[in-house]
């Protein structure tokens, strides 16, 4: 019950014993009321009839009284009391009888008075059938059909697969799979538990919704069957309604576009894009795999869309269309490859899901982590797939959870997603809080097809598997080490040299050692750009630092960008509070500007920033950064005059 139309009764009668009718019936306590109230109520509760689900008013096969009460709040629509009754406010019933609550706006989710109070009755009717409870006989019979089944017929205890069918003749607040979709999932970890905070609370339509997954059905309900855009803005949910009751009212025609906002590092191309689920051909486990970091020993998980190109009929060809795959990526920002260790463990991170360009993801891991990626096959059927990439566009949109390290992380969150999005019963015990771990169990499931991995070279020419550029780099090193004594075996070893430690080398390399040189300087300065990245990041975290009375026009600059790219980790501040759910065809001309406008101030803000970031760095990191451009402008003077001298064309 809503908290702007319901308070709470004192008590609460259970309702046992009462002759089942043959269906719903709203019986209006007329008492007191005159000719016109009672016509204006019985018509309230007549069309409320109308809107119900035929198998809601058959399984709730009893008279439920509906009565006008004045002792309720000023604010208060209406309740329901466990004795299957339903009170209404009767500060309301003027302008329901004079007509003016057809036409008073109320800045509320349903806009007019009369239209609230119709959403109240069926609130509070779903309520009513949500608790129903089963006769004593049939109960005792439902519970032993229900332990026969989990083969604990004659022991002591209620399996909990049981318990719902012990409680309610109607398994919907208590249903698995509802509060999976809902936002009150199953604790990794901690099997059976549900986690007690709902991180699904951006685009909410009413947030009362959030306080108990009871509320969550009710305020639903309430949308399901009075709202005609609920199916397009809710898909998962209107889905399991319509499968739950077998029927759905008129609804509208949806979209076959999802949109989402490409969180990409190139700031020139319009973020908002769009995702069909019928041209997703499959959905990989994206793993990148280990390294020495603390947070990063059992790598990090990800899944990827295999997205054909418009015009490519679905295929193993698709896995070739990589500028067209996806990768969905629980981050905190951006541009975060990996989080801090320590604010991982102590959950100051926000989790949210990330839509990345695969190209770019590539790059992170491979060329600046110096990680592999392993890009495994998910059997998954057709419908899973497809209802697996409305939820993650749904999670998109709504979702803002909290990141901890070993308890809700990249792996855990990835698992909740294949959970909600895809209802395949062998993921609903499935354990597991580590990336590398939860690859195991999904090949042990029979989930994961890592026998694309078994041929090194196939896997790669497949896109199965993109290597670390440590192997490129080292045999570059082996380039150098053939042709110069350097002391170094590892080319680890020799990028943790200082730049100016390795600068007097390059005059001594042929026309072959300069280009394995010059590779190599541009690795690291991609490495110190990184380090540097990740100081000016805790430089922002850091609450002391911003607020130390520094008027830097580099802090400046910082804090104006990464404001303007909070939507990218949560677009919905992009669009009116008022509407929730996926964003609509009506929404989206905004969404198309608003975003367009943010991307262009990025722009300008990420050109200025360069030039001023080093205003943030340490000196010594400042100082490496200037030392390895200089050594990459001196091998590649060098690397052009070796290539003239030996008469070949000038290079670039």
């Amino acid at each position: 019950m809503k908290p702007v139309r319901a308070w709470l009764l004192g008590c609460a009668l259970t309702l046992l014993g009462t002759p089942a009718l043959a269906d719903l019936q709203l019986e209006l306590q007329a008492a007191g009321l005159s000719q016109q109230q009672v016509q204006a109520s019985q018509a309230l509760l007549d069309e409320a009839l109308g809107k119900l689900p035929p198998r809601f008013k058959q399984q709730l096969d009893r008279r439920v009284r509906v009565s006008w009460s004045d002792d309720m709040p000023a604010d208060a629509y209406g309740e329901a009391s466990l004795a299957s009754t339903v009170q209404l406010n009767k500060r309301l019933l003027p302008g329901l009888t004079d007509g003016s609550a057809a036409t008073e706006r109320t800045g509320r989710p349903h806009g007019t008075v009369r239209e609230e109070l119709l959403a109240t009755v069926l609130h509070e009717l779903t309520h009513v059938y949500d608790r129903a409870r089963l006769w004593p006989g049939a109960e005792r019979s439902l519970i032993a059909r229900c332990k026969r089944q989990q083969g604990t017929l004659g022991k002591v205890g209620l399996p909990e697969q049981c318990r719902g069918q012990a409680e309610r003749r109607f398994t919907l607040s208590d249903d698995p799979r509802l509060l999976d979709l809902a936002g009150w999932q199953q604790y990794v970890g901690r099997r059976g538990e549900r986690e007690q905070h709902n991180g699904q609370f951006v685009r909410s339509p009413d947030s009362y919704e959030l306080s108990s997954p009871k509320e969550y059905v009710a305020v639903n309900m309430e949308y399901f069957l009075l709202d005609p855009s609920y199916g397009c803005r809710r898909p998962a949910l209107n889905q399991y309604l319509r499968e739950h009751f077998g029927w759905a009212p008129q609804q509208d025609t949806c979209a076959k576009g999802l949109p989402f906002i490409n969180a990409g590092n190139d700031f020139a191309r319009q973020p908002l894009g769009e995702i069909d689920p019928e041209r997703v051909y499959e959905v990989d486990y994206l793993l990148a795999e280990a390294n020495q970091n603390l947070v990063s020993r059992w790598g990090h998980s990800m899944l990827r869309l295999v997205i054909c190109k418009p015009g490519r009929p679905r295929g193993p060809d698709c896995r070739l269309d990589l500028d067209q795959s996806l990768v969905l990526s629980y981050r905190a920002f951006v541009n975060d490859v990996q989080l801090s260790s320590w604010d991982g463990l102590v959950g100051v991170y926000p989790s949210r899901l990330f839509v990345l360009p695969l190209a770019q993801v590539i790059d992170e891991y491979t060329k600046t982590e110096l990680r592999s990626l392993a890009s495994v096959p998910l059997k998954l059927n057709r419908e899973e797939i497809e209802n697996l990439v409305r939820q993650a566009a749904e999670m998109h949109w709504s979702y803002d959870g909290n990141y901890w390290f070993l308890s809700n992380n990249c792996a855990v969150e990835s698992l909740k997603l294949l959970r909600s999005g895809t209802a395949n019963p062998r993921l609903n015990d499935l354990d597991s809080i580590m990336p590398n771990g939860l690859l195991e169990v999904l090949k042990g499931r029979g989930l994961a097809d890592t026998s694309v991995l078994d041929d090194p070279r196939e896997a790669l020419r497949l896109g199965y598997r993109f290597d670390s550029y440590r192997e490129r780099y080292q045999a570059m090193f082996e380039v150098l080490r053939k042709q110069l004594p350097i002391k170094q075996a590892a080319v680890e070893d020799w990028l943790a040299l200082d730049a100016e430690q390795r600068q007097p080398w390059f005059a001594k390399a042929d026309l072959r050692t300069s280009a394995a040189l010059l590779l190599l300087e541009q690795a690291s300065l991609r490495r110190q750009l990184l380090l540097a990245q990740d100081e000016v990041k805790q430089r922002y975290l850091n609450a002391a630092a911003l607020k130390d009375g520094s008027t830097s026009k580099a802090d400046e600059t910082l804090r104006q960008m990464l404001a303007n790219s909070g939507f990218l980790s949560r677009p919905a501040e992009l669009l009116d509070a008022k509407g929730y759910g996926l964003p609509q065809p009506q929404e989206r001309q905004h969404l198309e500007q608003e975003s367009t406008a943010r991307q262009a101030q990025l722009l300008r803000l990420s050109t200025s920033l360069d030039k001023e970031v080093r205003a943030l760095l340490e000196p010594a990191r400042a100082k490496e950064i200037a030392a390895v451009e200089a050594n990459v402008k001196q091998i590649g003077e060098h690397l052009r005059a070796l290539h003239k001298a030996a008469g070949g064309l000038q290079l670039p």
